[in-house]
């Protein structure tokens, strides 16, 4: 059996970066966001966690995995980052998250995930969520003001059932179905809700459809 230092250094990351950004008009995650682009915030927020790779998943707008290449290649992590791209991305959140769970090690022993589209995530939710997961839990999920949020950290039991979800409903259903088996980390801070879904409204803080 994996001691708790073990699996903690077996953990891997995946950003979910596929989607086309309709609602935004196209381009979402390569559009200017603050003092760079849109997904750098997730690639941040991604790399800061203990992480072996952090897995982009890529598919409609063909610009994500360059741009995501040339910030980790600055800061000095393009060693880490993987690019993978999902043919069937048009179906769905399912398709993202198939392509790139399969895509991992085959001794991950898990895998936090993160939302392209989510550029704030708070560092200080990343190892709670760890902790949770070396403890037992088979999830762990932040919680503010009894939202669900993000990052999700999944353990590798939760791996088949990622790998045969269908549709765009995500993991949810996963998720819900695993009762006290789901560590629900408390968090004061909002942004683990923060998304951007259009350009032409403030982002919102809002449960996402996991």
């Amino acid at each position: 059996m994996a001691t708790e230092g073990e699996a903690l250094d077996r953990l891997e990351a995946i950003v979910l970066a596929a989607g086309a950004g309709l609602r935004f008009g196209g381009g979402k995650l390569t559009a200017r966001w603050r003092s760079g682009l849109l997904i750098h915030g997730a690639l941040t927020a991604a790399f800061a966690t203990r992480a072996r790779t952090v897995t982009v998943v890529t598919g409609a707008d063909p610009q994500v995995g360059p741009a995501a290449q040339a910030w980790a290649n600055e800061q000095g992590e393009g060693d880490r980052l993987r690019i993978v791209h999902a043919d069937d991305h048009a179906e769905g959140m399912a398709a993202s998250l198939r392509a790139g769970v399969a895509s991992l090690p085959a001794n991950a022993s898990g895998a936090f995930v993160f939302l392209g589209d989510m550029p704030d995530i708070p560092v200080a939710i990343l190892q709670p969520l760890a902790d949770a997961v070396s403890a037992g839990a088979k999830a762990a999920a932040p919680v503010f003001d009894g939202k669900r949020g993000h990052p999700v950290l999944v353990s590798r039991d939760l791996f088949g059932a990622l790998t045969a979800l269908t549709g765009d409903a995500g993991a949810r259903g996963v998720l819900d179905s695993l009762g006290a088996a789901l560590a629900l980390v408390q968090t004061r801070d909002p942004s683990v809700l923060f998304d951007v879904d259009t350009a032409a409204t403030p982002p919102q803080r809002r449960s996402r459809p996991w």
